[in-house]
């Protein structure tokens, strides 16, 4: 099945390397260990859709997106993993993703496609990698866990010139049911940062982890 993702958005992403877009009502939410957080509030939900760019140190944009693409490894890496795995639900390929939430919460799960491009603009090499929420897959609701309908994300990963990569990342998801201001602002402010620092350290252990299978 072809996925529905289309060049422009591709490129829209990439160009936030170049030219942050944040006109239209983004504020800098917060900047914290090299990591700048930006908002949008959404009137429609009342939730915030959110651009990060920061920079990973010591790893090259190549290994991030492997790092990020395979799902088998962040099982291993990634501690808010429930369940992950990538399988065709009635002739749609999608990935089922289940993420742990504190007690007294329910974990959350998405069904969603996602597609990366290597793209090589004027000599630069630079990697895209899009996903969004698929709710027509027929992948059935679990007992207790609420399922993540309007889920999308944007990854752009290039070389910092150095032993680095710069990273943009736009993401929006409606978690549903009632989740505290200071929950979301904690996943916000720490999660995304404690994130980025997680996929380095998992970057510098891929080769052992590789070695192994």
């Amino acid at each position: 099945m072809s996925l529905q993702f289309k060049d422009e958005e591709f490129q829209s992403a990439w160009k936030e390397l170049d030219e942050p877009q944040l006109e239209g009502g983004w504020e800098l939410f917060t900047e914290t260990m090299g990591v700048k957080i930006y908002r949008l509030h959404d009137k429609e939900t009342g939730l915030y859709e959110y651009k990060v760019f920061g920079v990973l140190n010591n790893c090259n944009a190549e290994l991030c997106a492997e790092v990020y693409m395979d799902l088998t490894y962040r099982k291993n890496w990634d501690t808010y993993v429930k369940e992950l795995f990538e399988k065709d639900f009635g002739g749609q390929n999608a990935i089922y993703w289940e993420v742990k939430y504190p007690f007294p919460m329910s974990n959350r799960d998405y069904v969603y496609m996602r597609e990366r491009k290597d793209l090589d603009v004027d000599g630069r090499k630079i990697w895209v990698i899009l996903a969004r929420s698929a709710p027509e897959t027929p992948c059935a609701e679990k007992s207790g866990v609420l399922r993540v309908k309007n889920y999308k994300q944007s990854v752009a990963l290039e070389s910092d010139g150095g032993c680095g990569t710069k990273v943009f990342m736009n993401y929006f998801d409606n978690p549903g049911g009632m989740i505290p201001t200071w929950l979301v602002n904690w996943a916000a402010k720490t999660g995304v940062p404690g994130f980025l620092t997680d996929m380095q350290k998992a970057c510098s252990n891929y080769s052992k982890f590789c070695a192994k299978k």
